[in-house]
């Protein structure tokens, strides 16, 4: 297959425009597992009697949105008009998700689950090195989800594009069903997929796994054909108009029925890694939704990552850092 399939690489500062593009005329709705990523910063300055650990004196607290909250916060910082469907508690930590989502910009639909508690990630940062981090995270109730669900199908009409964004914390449990509604509605569909089996995002317009999750489906390659044939019959299972893996220092790959395209990544100090998918998919979304082709959207989501991993966190791109006048 991979010998019949055009392969292209793409400069990384491809289809550099004079203009932005109109993302503002975006309408991208974001679904999936909602986080508040909570970072606690401090000094080290001994070790704890008690245990071979630092001791972290915590001098500053910051809250941000996480999971696909995150992904949602990237879509609204590039201009795209953004809703987000998802669930939290009804407890402080889903209040903050609230808050934070209208300083944002960023249309809420949350659903507010009384039996569970809002997922958390704490993370406790000493001398700009993560020292630890604390997860806190419950599975939503069956009847939130139904609600979810109607509440998604009903949303469809006002949005163009569709993130589909799947942490494995329960939120996308009917993510068939979601993608089949949304396609037979005419919309981009976009995947961050999880786990060991993405049957259930067959028909999706574009999936985006990392390389270790792409591994734990198709299992490994040594060359770059057996990459590109094993992508491709993946591809072709899922009927996905394409498939974006994601390569850390090699950059991005994106296969679709006509060829194979390559990007390399940015050549930036990385900082910290934390949510860059996150920014990547925002940015092909909101790029496919003002029009872009499928190559120059590749373009601008690569430079996107390169980016926000040189950033703290999870982080965000503006449209004045990725289309500098």
């Amino acid at each position: 297959m991979s010998d019949l399939t055009p392969s292209r690489l793409l400069a990384a500062d491809s289809f550099r425009r004079e203009a932005a593009p109109d993302l503002a005329s975006v309408r991208l709705l974001v679904v999936g597992d909602v986080m508040l990523d909570r970072y606690w910063f401090g000094d080290v300055s001994r070790i704890s009697p008690e245990a071979p650990v630092p001791v972290v004196r915590i001098a500053r607290r910051e809250e941000r949105l996480g999971g696909a909250a995150n992904v949602a916060r990237n879509a609204a910082a590039l201009g795209a008009h953004t809703g987000l469907l998802g669930i939290t508690g009804r407890d402080e930590a889903g209040d903050e998700v609230e808050k934070l989502l209208k300083d944002g910009g960023i249309h809420s639909y949350m659903k507010r689950d009384e039996a569970i508690s809002t997922i958390i990630k704490l993370r406790v940062i000493g001398r700009q090195q993560q020292m630890v981090r604390i997860d806190f995270e419950d599975a939503p109730t069956e009847h939130v989800l139904v609600e979810k669900l109607d509440q998604f199908k009903a949303l469809l009409p006002d949005y163009d594009v569709v993130i589909l964004s799947d942490y494995n914390k329960g939120a996308l449990v009917n993510v068939a069903e979601m993608v089949r509604a949304a396609r037979a509605a005419g919309k981009i569909v976009l995947v961050d997929p999880k786990g060991d089996d993405f049957s259930p995002y067959t028909g999706a317009s574009i999936l985006t796994p990392n390389r270790s999750e792409l591994q734990r489906v198709v299992g490994g390659w040594k060359t770059e054909e057996q990459l590109t044939e094993k992508a491709q019959r993946l591809r072709a299972e899922l009927g996905l108009m394409a498939l974006l893996v994601t390569r850390s220092e090699e950059g991005m790959s994106l296969y679709s029925e006509k060829e194979v395209l390559h990007v390399h990544a940015d050549a930036r100090e990385v900082f910290d890694v934390s949510g860059a998918g996150d920014t990547v998919i925002a940015t092909l979304a909101a790029m496919l939704g003002a029009g872009a082709p499928l190559d120059e959207a590749l373009a601008t989501a690569n430079r996107a990552g390169g980016i926000v991993v040189g950033k703290l966190g999870t982080a965000t791109v503006t449209r004045e850092e990725l289309f500098p006048a």
